[in-house]
């Protein structure tokens, strides 16, 4: 019997299933249901909540969401090898998982919810990430249909998510994540935790989306950060060219000098630059 049910060892269930981690599926399994259980109640309550589970494998993680409460699990499966198991936990929790047999990066969860309210929780898919993150934080219309992401990632992936100006890490990812959500590093988990284990520490994070991010055209931001990240140890009056127009129109509307790099340039920064880039072409003849 497990800590958290009175289904097998995750270890048992992974030798009757042969249930071995491909490096080709991003998979590393994390068999420790105490930690499993740390990461679902990093989502808050989950009574009457669904909750979206990407990459599942053996199900821990889909263990202890259940164990803990939530009114339904969506757990979307690549790996057919994963779906013995998980009809086992169905069983155990009759009516309240769902097993979708499909690649998360088209997987589009929104017909399933019926405008429930819901979270997404995962230990993603090393390979898969950082894209699967990027589609989430850019779905239209916003806010959007999830109140909350707990997501597991390499170390690296994680600060690069939460980091600020000024900060080694900051990149165009934490333009896009930090301007639509709050973000947190919330722990780490050391590789001895995963089968195989992984060379680095992996993370968890929690994305609280914001009600009304800073006004302008999300299409514009990723561009402007695009050009100006591209080109990072270059100043902005060089890397923002690439944008087919004066690098020093775009500055001024947000009131920094030309010669900063990327690096040193808050959100808010980015934001205004994005918004003048919009009047700009939208002012052009078509």
């Amino acid at each position: 019997m497990s800590a958290i049910d009175d289904l097998p060892p995750l270890r048992d269930v992974i030798r009757e299933h042969s249930l071995s981690a491909r490096k080709s599926l991003g998979q590393n399994f994390l068999l420790d249901l105490n930690l499993t259980a740390r990461i679902a109640r990093a989502a808050g309550p989950l009574q009457g909540v669904t909750v979206i589970e990407v990459g599942p494998g053996p199900g821990g993680l889909t263990r202890a969401l259940l164990a803990l409460g939530a009114r339904r699990v969506i757990a979307v499966e690549r790996d057919e090898r994963a779906l013995g198991p998980l009809e086992m936990i169905a069983k155990r929790y009759p009516g309240r998982l769902d097993i979708v047999c499909a690649d998360a990066l088209s997987f589009d969860p929104r017909p399933m919810l019926a405008g429930a309210p819901a979270k997404i929780v995962a230990n993603l898919p090393y390979n898969i990430a950082t894209q699967l993150l990027i589609g989430w934080l850019t779905v239209e219309p916003w806010p959007p249909w999830y109140d909350m992401m707990v997501l597991m990632f390499q170390r690296e992936v994680a600060e690069r998510i939460v980091a600020h100006e000024n900060e080694e890490a900051y990149g165009r990812l934490a333009v896009l994540a930090n301007w639509r959500a709050e973000t947190k590093i919330l722990f780490d988990i050391s590789p001895s935790a995963f089968v195989p284990q992984p060379k680095v520490t992996s993370s968890v994070v929690r994305l609280v989306p914001r009600a009304i991010p800073e006004a302008c055209d999300r299409r514009a931001l990723e561009q402007v950060a695009a050009a100006a990240f591209g080109q990072r140890r270059k100043m902005l009056r060089q890397s923002l060219k690439s944008l087919g127009l004066d690098p020093a129109r775009l500055a001024a509307a947000a009131d920094i000098d030309p010669t900063r790099r990327a690096e040193t340039v808050p959100i808010s920064g980015f934001v205004a630059m994005a918004r003048e880039l919009a009047d700009i072409r939208a002012a052009k003849p078509s």
